[in-house]
């Protein structure tokens, strides 16, 4: 008389199980049920790979995993002829365990396909782990997250809308080169953001990216500068292990510019990645200003080149139309003895060799304000000239409390330039 089968549940986790009945003599069954097994673990480690990211559709405002379950189907270990299974990832939404990994989902297919009809890969995902290396734990920072991609100088509103665009996604980064002047052999120019204030603007825009802060990730320039198109996507997904990129319409790169957005999207989806390519921010102003003095790259889009030319000629308030901000100049401050003080006043000067970031037009300008650390601005009054920044406040005392003497950096904002 046949022996009966009798059940075995496999529990892989609360998430996600494997259930199968099979006859006790049939060792066949458990080398099936143990591959199996390892296949739903990975595919969990898969899931936990990229915490806090997202599907979305490619105008990247709808997400489109609501029910929380893949079925994968296609993800499966062909059985023996007399055994059958059926995997399902299960994704808990009330939960803040990670969600669904989106590196398999190329950005092409995200408009045609519903949730149900995106499969996995008919491949293991050890198939792929083996192809790709795993993320450098130096740069285990970035893993995971979605990159927009850019020469983030200004940090103006252009950038803002692709940290924006990226949060949709995922946890929203910056990919900034480090040493591209110098590797270039460019001339040294001040920064219009300083080095040390780029923390603070950023996290002025977590309010735009669902109250999460970007952050900044810094690769060394020599580092990629020879590298082709595919090489540099070839870097981001195993290298670094992003789960997708950000770029604006005009967006290149590669060695001598040789990708374009369109070799971005292709190359991303070679290598597993989502790639969001979005509009220019255009300048609501571009028909009043001189292009011709403008990068010939420059096409109306909001720009590093047009805040520093507006920065040039002293143009304040439309230096915070482009910036999203009041432009921000710091300058490290070592000697008090600069200080005077009459009965109504105060004045403070400071060589331009204090600056840390590119200052305005020379020039008077009024309605600006002065900050220590964190405390309250105080109104002042700015002239710049060749080779100091003097600075005049009617608060007399301000320059004497505890903190002042203590503080290194200050910071100016800018008013309207006095002609």
């Amino acid at each position: 008389m046949p022996q009966k089968p009798y059940p075995l549940l496999l529990t892989v986790t609360s998430s996600s199980s494997v259930r199968c009945s099979f006859a006790a003599k049939h060792i066949l069954h458990f080398v099936y049920l143990f591959i199996l097994t390892i296949i739903t673990i990975k595919v969990r480690q898969k899931m936990l790979a990229c915490g806090g990211s997202r599907i979305s559709h490619q105008n990247l405002g709808s997400r489109f995993c609501s029910t929380g379950i893949f079925h994968l189907s296609s993800f499966t270990v062909k059985p023996p002829s007399y055994a059958t299974a059926t995997v399902a990832a299960i994704v808990d939404n009330n939960s803040h365990n990670p969600r669904f990994h989106p590196r398999f989902v190329s950005s092409s297919s995200l408009q045609s396909k519903s949730p149900g009809d995106i499969p996995f890969p008919p491949v293991s995902f050890s198939q792929r782990e083996d192809e790709h290396e795993k993320p450098s734990e130096a740069l285990s920072s970035v893993a995971g997250g979605i990159v927009a991609l850019g020469k983030f100088d200004a940090l103006h509103i252009g950038h803002r809308e692709l940290a924006i665009q990226a949060s949709k996604v995922g946890t929203p980064y910056l990919l900034s080169f480090v040493g591209m002047a110098e590797v270039l052999g460019w001339d040294p120019r001040p920064p219009v953001v300083a080095q040390c204030d780029r923390e603070r603007v950023l996290s002025s825009w977590a309010p735009y990216c669902g109250n999460v802060a970007p952050k900044e990730f810094q690769v060394q320039f020599m580092s990629v500068r020879h590298l082709s198109p595919r090489q540099f996507v070839e870097k981001l997904a195993r290298e670094l292990g992003v789960c997708g990129v950000v770029a604006g319409e005009n967006y290149r790169f590669g060695y001598k510019a040789a990708g374009d957005a369109s070799e971005l999207v292709r190359l991303c989806d070679e290598f597993g990645m989502g790639a969001y390519i979005i509009n220019s921010v255009m300048d609501r102003h571009q028909d009043a200003r001189n292009m011709n003095r403008l990068d010939l790259k420059d096409r109306g889009q909001v720009s590093s080149t047009r805040v520093r030319q507006a920065l040039a000629e002293g143009d304040m308030k439309y230096v915070s139309e482009l910036l999203g901000r009041p432009h921000r100049l710091l300058l490290t401050i070592k000697d008090w003895e600069s200080l005077t003080s009459t009965s109504s006043t105060q004045r403070m000067s400071a060589p331009r060799s204090s600056l840390l970031n590119l200052p305005p037009k020379d020039g008077f300008y009024e309605n600006c304000s002065l900050l220590f650390g964190e405390q309250n601005a105080v109104t002042c009054r700015v002239s710049i000239d060749t080779s100091h920044i003097h600075l005049e406040m009617d608060r007399v005392d301000f320059c004497d409390n505890d903190y002042s003497q203590k503080s290194q950096v200050l910071g100016i904002e800018f008013g309207e330039l006095k002609s």
